[in-house]
C-alpha cells in the first residue's frame, strides 16, 4: 500500500493539517494583495516582477528539473505566467474585485474537466456534469451582476478573469504531461518555468505602456511594492506551490484538493475586511452557485456511492 493511501486513512497530521492553513490562508490573501500592488503598478509589469522575484534570485542553487523537456518548462511558464497570471492581473486591475477573483478562478477545474475530455480522452461522471452545469449557473449570475453593488465589478474585468481561469485550466494540462516525462522536485519546477514569461511580460509592458512609462513605475517602487512582489513571489508561488505538491505527495488527491475549496473563502472575507468589498445579493447566490458545483464535482461520487 503506498504512503499516500496509508496516511490518508490515518488522517493528516497536526503539522500537515498546520500546512494546509498556511497554504489556504496565504493563496486566500493572495487576491488582496495583488489588489495592493496594482495600485501603483500595471498589471503586466506587476506580474513580470513577480517572476522575476520567484526564479533569477534562485537559479544558482536551484538545477532544472532533470527529466522535463525544455519545451515543457517554456509551454508551462508561458501559459501560466503570461497566460493565467497575465490575464488574471489585467481582469483586476480592469475592475473585477478580488474577492470575486478568488470564486471566478476555481471555475479552472471544470475547463480543465472539458479540455481533458477533449484533449486526452478522460470521461467525466455523471455527477461532475451536474456539478458543471450547476457552477455555470452560478458565473452566469456573476457575470450579469457587474455594476452591481459594493463589489462593483466590469464585464471586461469579469471576462479575462475567466480567461485567466481557461489558462490555468491549460498549465493544468502540462502538468500531467509533465508527470508522464518523469518525476521532479516541484519548487525546482517552479524557479524554472517562472523564468520563460519575464521577457515576454517586460516586452509587452513596455510596447502597452510605453518604455518611459515602465521606467517611471520602476523607479517609484517602494516598500509596499517590494513586499507586494516578495509575498506574490516567495509565498504565493515558491512557498504555496511546495507545501501544497508535498501534501499531495504525502495523501490522497481526494484528502487534499477539497481543502482548495476554502480558499475563495479567504479571499471574500479578505476582500470583504480589507478592501470594503461586499458582493451584492446576485453575486453572493452566483458565488453559492460556483462553490455548490464545486463540491458535487468532488464529492458527488462518494455521495452517489452512499
Amino acid at each position: 500500500m503506498s504512503s499516500a493511501s496509508c496516511a490518508s486513512q490515518s488522517g493528516m497530521s497536526r503539522a500537515d493539517w498546520f500546512s494546509a492553513i498556511i497554504v489556504i490562508v496565504v493563496w486566500g490573501l493572495n487576491f488582496v494583495v495583488m489588489k495592493w500592488g496594482l495600485d501603483t503598478l500595471s498589471p503586466l509589469l506587476l506580474c513580470a516582477l513577480r517572476f522575476v522575484a520567484a526564479s533569477l534570485p534562485f537559479l544558482l542553487f536551484v538545477r532544472p528539473p532533470k527529466n522535463l523537456s525544455w519545451g515543457l518548462l517554456a509551454a508551462y511558464g508561458l501559459v501560466q505566467g503570461v497566460g493565467q497570471f497575465g490575464l488574471l492581473f489585467a481582469g483586476m486591475k480592469m475592475g473585477m474585485p478580488a474577492g470575486m477573483a478568488s470564486v471566478v478562478l476555481q471555475t479552472q477545474a471544470f475547463i480543465t474537466m472539458l479540455l481533458a475530455a477533449v484533449m486526452l480522452g478522460e470521461k467525466p461522471q455523471r455527477w461532475q456534469w451536474l456539478g458543471l452545469t450547476i457552477a455555470i449557473g452560478g458565473l452566469i449570475l456573476i457575470g450579469a451582476a457587474h455594476g452591481d453593488g459594493a463589489a462593483d465589478m466590469t464585464l471586461l474585468g469579469f471576462v479575462l478573469t475567466v480567461g485567466a481561469a481557461a489558462m490555468w485550466a491549460g498549465s493544468n494540462l502540462l502538468t500531467r504531461v509533465a508527470a508522464k516525462q518523469g518525476s521532479y522536485e516541484p519548487v525546482s519546477f517552479i524557479v524554472w518555468t517562472s523564468v520563460f514569461p519575464i521577457a515576454p511580460l517586460l516586452g509587452l509592458s513596455v510596447w502597452l505602456e510605453g518604455g518611459d512609462a515602465v521606467l517611471a513605475q520602476l523607479q517609484q517602487v517602494g516598500a509596499r511594492e517590494l513586499g507586494v512582489i516578495a509575498y506574490l513571489a516567495l509565498l504565493s508561488t515558491l512557498l504555496g506551490y511546495g507545501l501544497w505538491t508535498r501534501l499531495l505527495q504525502r495523501y490522497a488527491a481526494s484528502t487534499v484538493a477539497p481543502l482548495s475549496l476554502l480558499v475563495p473563502v479567504i479571499g471574500l472575507l479578505s476582500a470583504m475586511v480589507l478592501l470594503g468589498e461586499f458582493p451584492s445579493g446576485v453575486q453572493w447566490l452566483g458565488t453559492v452557485g460556483v462553490l455548490l458545483g464545486m463540491m458535487v464535482n468532488q464529492f458527488g461520487g462518494r455521495w452517489m456511492r452512499r
